[in-house]
């Protein structure tokens, strides 16, 4: 019943204009254009082809079927995007998710609005619309975003103001794109998160790079465990650095250096800016803690 509503909405008017090859609008300056760009109108399905520019390049079939289940249920609630190629042939420009699922149950129909553009603007309509998305993963926003730079000649801050998101967001996705392909595809399929993927992408070496990605996933490493491994692979003398014992002055390392061989026993000292000292002599044992007392009484 649903589906038969819809299919009222087009009307004769609309359906005459969509097959007459005299009236035939090709573009947004053509006589009865403003009479079908922007409309929702009901389009047999056989007449729309797919979208070349697609962002979207995987499907998840369980949600397809979900969506499908819905579909059949209720209907399709928000209507696809298409722009007119020809005579009644149209081609998506959003909505591919549930032109699919309409098409797995059966529907002949289903409700589009229809827009006119180039490859260029359908390309450029396609992948700002998919952006906005909230179940893109990050490796297909990044595309997006490439492509939007390549193809549409796009600016960074071009791009930044067409899709409203600061050119810093739009550059931490494209930097997603130097990580390795298994590790793209580890971040596509959910093992790993983009915050897991901006720390690897800091390695330049793929090899230690797919190391790094084995081991959080083995590990269950968090973004911040991740981050702390890159950061020592990074640097691998900060740690050192950072635990390496103050210079000590002369007398005090020769003191050290004399006491270590008569207790025969590895001595640490320490000397604050003051002077003041510590000295810390080790043992094995109750028998070797004897022995050093015995020299140092001896001494």
């Amino acid at each position: 019943m649903a589906k038969a509503t819809r299919k009222q909405a087009l009307g004769r008017g609309l359906s005459a204009l969509l097959n007459d090859p005299k009236e035939e609008v090709k573009s947004a300056q053509d006589k009865n254009a403003d009479k079908i760009v922007g409309t929702i109108v009901e389009l047999d399905i056989e007449n729309i082809e797919v979208n070349p520019f697609q962002p979207r390049t995987s499907f998840n079939e369980d949600a397809l079927k979900e969506l499908a289940s819905s579909i059949k249920e209720l209907g399709v609630i928000q209507p696809i995007t298409v722009r007119k190629l020809s005579r009644n042939q149209f081609q998506l420009v959003s909505g591919e998710r549930r032109f699919r699922a309409s098409k797995l149950v059966g529907l002949e129909t289903i409700p589009a609005y229809v827009r006119i553009a180039n490859d260029q603007e359908s390309l450029e309509m396609a992948l700002v619309e998919n952006i906005q998305r909230q179940d893109l993963d990050p490796i297909e926003i990044a595309l997006s975003y490439e492509r939007l730079i390549n193809e549409i000649e796009l600016t960074q801050e071009a791009l930044s103001e067409r899709v409203g998101k600061n050119r810093s967001t739009i550059a931490n996705y494209l930097r997603l794109l130097k990580l390795d392909p298994i590790v793209q595809t580890g971040m596509r399929d959910g093992f790993i998160s983009m915050g897991h993927g901006r720390a690897l992408v800091n390695i330049d070496d793929m090899q230690s790079q797919l190391e790094i990605y084995e081991k959080i996933i083995d590990q269950s490493l968090s973004v911040r465990q991740t981050e702390a491994i890159v950061r020592e692979y990074k640097n691998p003398n900060d740690n050192k650095e950072k635990t390496a014992k103050p210079n000590l002055p002369s007398y005090a390392r020769a003191a050290k250096n004399e006491l270590s061989t008569y207790l025969d026993s590895k001595v640490s000292l320490r000397v604050n800016k003051s002077g003041k000292g510590q000295m810390i002599v080790p043992f094995k044992n109750q028998e070797d803690l004897d022995r050093i007392l015995k020299l140092i009484k001896r001494g």
